[in-house]
């Protein structure tokens, strides 16, 4: 292996050891609680809302598709229906209707106030839990009735301490963050499928 090789080796290995470090047992307890949610909201057929910025957006909007569909394919294909789950940021026409009509900052709290109901569940994806537009999803979530959860990293920001469960990556760089909310997402994913309410087949 030649000195450029071997750089990057180690540069990878560093950055997968962080994360390895980022997402063990101490986040465990939360993941399987954020979990046990997911099925009961699957089991209940309430809505599941998931929202972030950025990359976190982006997240939100794989974690949907996994838990609309990935929960319930096989070989065969789709077997059982899946979660009824919605990404906030994934309406591009309302995102800026909302941003340039109101305020970016209620980009996902308007949408919650129209959809959202009493019990349904609201996920957050953030950096720094401190993004006003996810602070303020959070709060009307809370003023509905929502159940909330957070998945923050960094000191968590506001966002720690105002929702319901909370999934503190306690890492201080954005990437290893955002790989840690696709993680726990398939995580939830991978034992929502193993165990799907038998009232979800097709």
């Amino acid at each position: 292996m030649n000195k450029k090789d071997e750089f990057f080796a180690t540069f990878a290995a560093e950055y997968t050891g962080v994360l390895y470090k980022c997402i063990g047992k101490d986040v465990f307890g939360s993941v399987q609680l954020m979990a046990e949610e997911l099925l009961q909201a699957w089991t209940e057929e309430r809505d599941v809302y998931i929202c972030g910025n950025g990359g976190s957006a982006a997240n939100a909007i794989h974690i949907a598709n996994d838990l609309h569909y990935g929960v319930g394919t096989s070989v065969k294909g789709q077997d059982v229906r899946g979660l009824r789950v919605e990404a906030l940021p994934a309406n591009v026409g309302i995102l800026t209707c909302l941003a340039n009509d109101i305020a970016y900052e209620s980009i996902f709290s308007q949408q919650l106030a129209t959809k959202a109901r009493c019990d349904d569940l609201l996920i957050v994806l953030s950096g720094s839990g401190n993004s006003k537009n996810i602070i303020k999803a959070l709060q009307t979530g809370r003023e509905i009735g929502m159940r909330t959860i957070a998945i923050v990293a960094y000191d968590g920001g506001e966002c720690k301490g105002m929702a319901d469960i909370c999934i503190h990556v306690d890492v201080a760089d954005m990437q290893i963050a955002e790989d840690a909310q696709l993680i726990v997402g398939h995580i939830c994913m991978q034992w929502l499928k193993a165990n799907k309410p038998a009232k979800t087949e097709m």
